[in-house]
């Protein structure tokens, strides 16, 4: 499967994360955004995360200078037209996938389209292409090197054949597949986001700190980072995203968006990506 090429849209943390692990597990990678500047400070971080690698000795030097051989940018997406599978990373905003995903289908007839989509129906995507069958979820989990979970969602129209070589895909690139339905959320960020939005409300209610919370649950729990650390490393943006798709798709109030987390979301506090969030990074 390795002769295949694989595209990814895409630079965000989970495209530049998804492009390293496909150009080190062997495909020649395709990497597409529309700026330049992009592409280059993609380029240069995913350098350094399998440098990163080569200096913990779990990697040979030699085989991160293949990796990114395998790899090259494009701000055309004709760059992608004799990819096998393209991953589509961008953001979580369902006007821009289906315009990408219109145009994707446009440019190939014989590729699969995978979105990493964290949350939105990807029976709805596959409506707006022309082979809905070859559409499916592929949903990665950040950090994408070191993760190894791959939610594959099954879109009403997509084919077993489509599934099965995305199964195959996951394997190739050292993931476990795991299969889930299209429901908002879908499995994962349905029980965890929630979690995340519960911790806040103790925040904005003064029933414990972001530390006292996050203590809690690493301590009570078990948990390796508490849910307001995590939330951070999402991106608190990301999660309330998908708080409102869950809102939106259940119509349930247990998913309504804790208010301290949309006030965080106005004023640029969104985490790691932005030195502040429930924790500082400055």
């Amino acid at each position: 499967m390795s002769e295949q090429v694989i595209g990814v849209v895409g630079t965000g943390t989970m495209g530049q994360g998804i492009a390293q692990v496909v150009a080190a597990s062997g495909f020649s990678t395709r990497l597409y955004d529309v700026a330049d500047e992009q592409l280059a400070r993609a380029e240069g971080n995913i350098d350094k995360g399998l440098g990163k690698l080569v200096s913990k000795e779990k990697m040979a030097a030699a085989d991160k200078d293949a990796a990114m051989a395998r790899l090259s940018t494009s701000t055309a997406l004709e760059a992608l037209a004799d990819c096998a599978i393209i991953i589509e990373a961008a953001p979580e905003q369902p006007a821009l996938k289906e315009k990408l995903f219109r145009d994707l289908s446009n440019l190939s007839s014989q590729a699969i389209l995978a979105s990493n989509t964290s949350s939105l129906s990807l029976t709805r995507l596959a409506a707006v292409c022309e082979r809905p069958q070859r559409v499916v979820g592929m949903h990665f989990f950040n950090p994408v090197p070191v993760l190894k979970l791959v939610e594959v969602i099954r879109a009403e129209q997509t084919s077993d054949a489509t599934v099965e070589q995305i199964q195959t895909l996951a394997k190739a690139l050292g993931k476990t597949a795991v299969p889930v339905g299209d429901s908002p959320g879908f499995a994962v960020n349905r029980l965890l986001v929630p979690m995340i939005n519960e911790a806040a409300f103790l925040v904005q209610e003064g029933a414990a700190t972001p530390d006292a919370v996050d203590e809690a649950m690493k301590l009570g729990a078990a948990h390796p980072m508490g849910p307001l650390a995590l939330a951070d490393l999402i991106g608190l943006d990301v999660c309330l995203a998908i708080m409102e798709v869950l809102q939106d798709g259940f119509g349930d109030p247990k998913y309504r968006p804790c208010p301290l987390l949309k006030r965080m979301v106005d004023a640029g506090y969104l985490g790691r990506k932005s030195g502040r969030g429930f924790h500082d990074y400055r």
